[in-house]
């Protein structure tokens, strides 16, 4: 009889590993996919950003200074590590802005088709990035959580699950969206 309670005790807690573990992946790939969405959305930004800059060009032809802190942003966000790309991203975004701020000076540029066109794509884009953000931190709370709470810390040290970092920016001010409104 105790032979019996030892095996179904055995089993049990088998069980309980065998779920946490795979609760654990779960979160982990959910928090992949979500960096995931992060990325193409990034890219769509930082594709849109060299033709943003060209329309403008073309109105602010002396604002090179300008122009080329946004290409220089837009260079170190796209080649940054994963660890470091908040950082960049609120240096592309205040870069962004400066860009926006130049359309006040060139009326012609402002009610230009292209550069509104640009201008929507880009406040569409920000939006979803901003709730692709969002998902990701929600995701990435959900695996540090069980990572940390007992008794799943058992199985997530065995296994070595590492927490992740939240998508975060370094600079207050960096973390509200580029404002494209006029």
């Amino acid at each position: 009889m105790t032979k019996y309670i030892i095996i179904a005790i055995v089993v049990i807690i088998l069980i309980w590993a065998v779920a946490t573990y795979n609760k654990l992946i779960n979160l982990r790939m959910k928090v992949k996919e979500s960096f995931s969405t992060i990325d193409v959305f990034l890219k769509k930004r930082y594709d849109l950003i060299p033709n943003l800059v060209e329309t403008v060009k073309g109105y602010a032809t002396h604002e090179k200074t300008t122009l080329n802190q946004v290409v220089e942003a837009r260079n170190r966000a796209v080649s940054a590590p994963i660890e470091e790309r908040g950082k960049y991203e609120g240096e592309l975004s205040n870069a962004l802005s400066r860009l926006f701020m130049l359309s006040e000076s060139y009326p012609d540029l402002k009610a230009d088709k292209q550069f509104l066109k640009l201008q929507e794509q880009l406040q569409t884009i920000e939006s979803e990035i901003e709730k692709s953000r969002r998902y990701y931190n929600g995701n990435v709370r959900a695996l540090n959580t069980s990572i940390q709470k007992v008794p799943s810390c058992i199985i997530a040290s065995v296994f070595r699950f590492k927490e992740e970092s939240f998508f975060e920016l370094e600079n207050q001010n960096e973390r509200n969206n580029v404002k494209v409104q006029f």
